[in-house]
């Protein structure tokens, strides 16, 4: 199995990660997320040349309902 490298944003409590090599851009995660604390991040493209997504940690309460939603498992939420 290929070993995908994500970008996290981490707090302590809590760590969101986007594997850009998965992720479409479908955007899919940002419109279920409760919390409003996703957005497309223009400085990250996926091999789609598409913008992967960010997360704006401080306001994450990682529920996990992007990762419940997003196709293509490009996302890990994990609570420490």
């Amino acid at each position: 199995m290929k070993d995908y490298k994500g970008k996290t944003y981490s707090d302590g409590d809590k760590e969101w990660t986007n594997f850009a090599e998965l992720c479409k851009g479908c955007g899919l995660c940002i419109e279920k997320c409760p919390q409003k604390c996703l957005a497309f991040d223009k400085e990250r493209n996926n091999h789609y040349g598409t913008f992967t997504v960010k997360c704006d940690i401080s306001k994450c309460i990682a529920c996990g309902i992007c990762e419940i939603h997003c196709p293509d498992q490009a996302i890990r939420v994990d609570k420490g």
